[in-house]
């Protein structure tokens, strides 16, 4: 079928159809020609930069983030992409060697790492220089880019002029993103970059989240920079200078008509007369883009309305004393089968289960209905995709199952080869075009990093290296958030507050579109409405006990998206960070739920970063409370949204252990995190496996690690870690059926190959073992339901599935990225599904189900329940389970899997054969230390 542009932000990127058709075809050529004759940035090739003598990695720090580091692309050249595919420079120089991995990482040695990777030394030998700038004529910074990737390389003399160089390198690489992501922070996108229903559900799931004024967001500069001390003070000067240089590039882009596309084509900018404005940039912005980064990648919590849901028919089913325990078996909160970071035995108690419960307000049945957000739709916005959309933002902001992503491999130096500690990490933070992450490496007074940060929050690198270290980051999701039930007086907008009865501030945006090139979605307008408590936005209206409620969702970290800054300034400060302690003490200033990683020359640590609220004796974090003062966090106070925290200790932290790993899993032993599913199988198991093994064999490499990650990047978790059993139940009578045989038989092929999704030869775009995947890819909902759904019962079924979805294939549509993001196997049943037929199998199961569900507990009849679903999976066509979508026809399964860099502008990217692995990833193993 046509490959289609993907439907984000702009959505039909066309010329449209009243253009005359002589311009559609030759004439293009014409256009383009001329609009490349204006000015183009002042840049002289060539240059002495050198290689820093302040690096201490040896040349063995490599990194890469796909597609490549150039995000802007002028009209012209968004017009040379949609109609020749030509790409602009280093627009996707790294997606090449990224996607290579795949084929080539069984091979790999120390010497070709940097065949897939870049060189992350510091600084730029003198022939590999391509450009020097001197943003807006200073002559205290000077921007250095590389022939072989683009990367800035910022130096600075002064403070101020090496982040006035930051913010001009940014606005170079990622203008119109930082732009598209401000607006989608303030609730504004449909207004600025189109309609289209996927604008449409983005705006609304952030805006739900963090539905915040101008004062709200100045508010939190003030309060980020005037409890930091002098830190905070240099935090605010470096932001300034940081959109002191964004704010020279939009002007000098903008008078030499250099400025990104996407301007023209969603009708800010005129192509002839230049006429039309980029706004600048201001310090509001950047907590924006703050809170849209935190709530995608670093707020755990949530969920307590599912789980009193799912609680509920678990009691309705079973009765309450068995309900509870059935609920319990399934919810996991501290299965002694799940995989470790911190894999030590020691214990770090949070969230954990009261022995009386104290405080809870759980609904009364069917009495639950979700607070509309979005109200008086015309035009477009009625539409049945407008209102499809609406609803996943509405379920993806409200569930506890947030998107992690992110893995990390750190090997101490007593397994290594050299002596010397080896870690492969980064963050898995989905694939757009242009890249939501950007390099840079920037070096001045106090600062001294290389690395990736998100676009247009870059005036510190925020994963990365430094000098003699480096760092990155893991989605931990432990439970910064929590549910309030407010008692409602008078009507349906006042509530009680320490028995007083007062409004709720409402708080409304109001947005309307109308059709441009970028985006020919059809005009409309609709009017987002949130009412907030001193408990937090109303997500849900309900009664508990008769009374009327609203449910509100706290987070810690609400009002407060910019206090990290503190801790990313920290992390860059060369006379800060000089050991495993002061990393740690330097995260420790992130309010964010991540898991910290750090490895330099001899030593590596891990800490779990964020503001974990100290709650009321007895409150159980599952279930909401009752708006009381007795069930409120410790030292709550609304004015500031702060509370008392626990203490540094108390946070999974570790220095030195043999090895780690993170995919997401959970942290330590009872640590409980938020999402469902950390059980006996998880993705970490697919790390945690391969990494314990190169330990014991000793002599660890970067390319032994680097394998190990890749290996792991295309493993089917179902396969690896379930199949097998499900297999040995199969297996336990001979199977006589002949399609339940071929079945089988593929599949045990499949597992004794390796359990991958892998091509048969690189480009191939065909898998080995293609109808064994495509059978698994079938048989797992259908075998899971058959399972589960007659113990269950269809109601209590519904309601698990709501907490944690069955399955996350590589061809699901999962996500806040949509299907083709990559990541996968996060969140689904895997865990359930392994105890329950290991408990049918009679083996020995820790932390078990309640009950033995797969035909009743009688391997016979669970056997039966397998052998039917697995013929019924066997016998649907390619088609029927990759039923295609706007890039792939229906039964192309390697399309189907494939990662797709989500067009956020005008220039489109080919799709890559899918990996399970970071976006941003370093490969680092250090010689020496200051």
């Amino acid at each position: 079928m046509p490959r289609c542009t993907p439907r984000t932000t702009l959505d039909r990127l066309r010329t449209p159809r009243r253009f005359p058709k002589f311009l559609k075809a030759a004439s293009i050529c014409v256009l383009v020609a001329g609009l490349l004759s204006p000015l183009t940035q002042a840049a002289a090739a060539g240059g002495t930069a050198g290689l820093a003598a302040n690096d201490y990695c040896g040349g063995q720090c490599s990194d890469i983030l796909p597609p490549g580091e150039n995000g802007n692309a002028t009209l012209a050249q968004i017009l040379l992409n949609q109609v020749f595919g030509t790409q602009p420079d280093h627009a996707e120089d790294q997606l090449g060697p990224y996607s290579n991995l795949a084929a080539g990482y069984s091979t790999l040695t120390d010497d070709k790492i940097n065949t897939f990777f870049n060189d992350a030394s510091f600084g730029v030998a003198s022939d590999q220089v391509a450009s020097t700038t001197k943003p807006g004529g200073r002559t205290d910074v000077t921007i250095v880019r590389d022939k072989k990737s683009g990367v800035p390389h910022i130096t600075g003399t002064t403070r101020y002029g090496t982040e006035y160089g930051a913010g001009y390198a940014a606005a170079q690489d990622r203008l119109w993103l930082m732009d598209v992501f401000r607006h989608v922070g303030r609730g504004q996108l449909t207004s600025f970059a189109g309609g289209a229903p996927s604008n449409q559900g983005l705006e609304q799931e952030f805006w739900r989240n963090a539905p915040y004024t101008e004062a709200d967001l100045q508010a939190q500069i003030d309060s980020a920079t005037a409890n930091a001390g002098a830190r905070g003070a240099q935090a605010l000067a470096d932001a300034n200078a940081y959109l002191d240089g964004i704010n020279s590039y939009i002007d000098a882009s903008d008078s030499g008509r250099y400025f990104p596309g996407e301007y023209v084509l969603t009708g800010h900018k005129d192509a002839i007369t230049n006429a039309g404005t980029i706004d600048h940039f201001k310090l509001t912005d950047l907590v924006a883009l703050a809170s849209v980064i935190g709530a995608l990648f670093g707020s755990g919590g949530g969920g307590e309305v599912n789980n009193a849901l799912s609680l509920l028919a678990a009691q309705s089913q079973y009765g309450v004393t068995e309900g509870t325990k059935v609920w319990e078996s399934f919810r996991e909160r501290n299965d002694p089968e799940a995989a470790l970071t911190v894999h030590n035995g020691e214990s770090f108690p949070y969230a954990t289960k009261p022995d009386t419960a104290q405080g809870e307000a759980l609904p009364d049945a069917g009495s639950v209905a979700q607070e509309p957000l979005v109200y008086d739709r015309t035009g477009s916005a009625g539409t049945a995709k407008a209102t499809g959309a609406s609803a996943t933002a509405a379920a993806t902001t409200l569930t506890s199952a947030k998107r992690g992503m992110s893995n990390a491999l750190v090997v101490s130096g007593k397994a290594t080869a050299s002596g010397h500690p080896i870690a492969v990490f980064g963050p898995q933070t989905g694939y757009f075009a242009p890249q939501l992450l950007m390099l840079q490496e920037i070096q001045g007074p106090g600062l001294s990093a290389r690395g990736a940060s998100f676009a247009g929050l870059s005036m510190y690198v925020e994963l990365g290296r430094g000098q003699d270290y480096s760092w990155s980051a893991t989605t931990s999701g432990q439970d910064i958030i929590d549910t309030y039930a407010v008692e409602l007086c008078q009507d349906d907008y006042h509530y009680l507050y320490h028995g007083t009865c007062i409004a709720m501030d409402k708080v409304e945006r109001t947005n309307s579109w109308k059709p441009t090139t970028a985006d020919g979605t059809a005009a409309g307008s609709y009017r987002m409405q949130v009412y907030r408590t001193k408990y937090g936005p109303v997500e849900y209206r309900a009664t508990v006990g008769g009374k009327k409620v609203a449910y509100t969702t706290l987070r810690s970290s609400y009002m407060h998206e910019a206090d990290s800054i503190i801790g990313f300034q920290m992390l860059n400060d060369p006379d800060y960070v000089k050991s495993p302690g002061t990393f740690q003490s330097a995260v420790q200033h992130i309010n964010y739920t991540f898991n910290w990683f750090y490895a330099d020359s001899a030593h590596t640590a891990y800490y779990n970063s964020g503001d974990n609220p100290v709650r009321a004796s007895g409150v159980d974090a599952e279930f909401p409370v009752w708006a009381q003062a007795a069930y409120e966090w410790q030292n709550w106070d609304p004015a500031t949204n702060t509370a008392a925290y626990t203490p540094a200790s108390a946070h999974p932290n570790s220095v030195d252990q043999d090895y780690y790993i993170s995919w997401n899993n959970k942290q330590a032993k009872d640590y409980t995190t938020a999402p469902w599913g950390d059980g006996s199988v998880h993705r970490g198991n697919l790390l945690e496996d391969r990494v314990k093994k190169l330990v014991a064999a000793g002599g660890v490499t970067r390319s032994a690690l680097t394998r190990a990650m890749a290996d792991a990047a295309l493993a089917d978790l179902r396969a690896e870690d379930v199949l097998p059993k499900l297999l040995q139940v199969v297996k336990s009578s001979p199977v006589t059926d002949t399609a339940a045989a071929a079945a089988v038989t593929k599949l045990s092929d499949w597992v004794a190959a390796g359990a991958r999704r892998k091509e048969t030869s690189a480009g191939s775009k065909t898998y080995a073992n293609a109808d064994a995947i495509r059978i698994l890819d079938a048989w797992w909902p259908l075998m899971v339901k058959a399972e589960f759904a007659p113990g269950l019962g269809t109601d209590l079924y519904t309601a698990f599935t709501a907490n944690l979805p069955i399955d996350e294939s590589p061809s699901a549509a999962h996500g806040p990225t949509g299907a083709h993001a990559g990541s996968s196997f996060q969140y689904g049943w895997w865990s359930y599904v392994d105890k329950d037929i290991r408990a049918v199998l009679g083996q020995p199961v820790q932390g078990g189900l309640a009950q033995k569900y797969c035909g009743g507990g009688s391997l016979s009849a669970c056997r039966d329940i397998l052998i039917s679903t697995l013929k019924t999976a066997a016998g649907l066509t390619a088609a029927q389970v990759y039923p295609g979508d706007d890039q792939c026809s229906a039964g192309d399964q390697w399309c189907a899997d494939s990662i797709v860099q989500r067009a956020l502008g005008g220039i489109k990217h080919g799709r890559i054969t899918w990996q399970n692995r970071p976006t941003y990833q370093q490969v680092v193993e250090y010689t020496s230390h200051r």
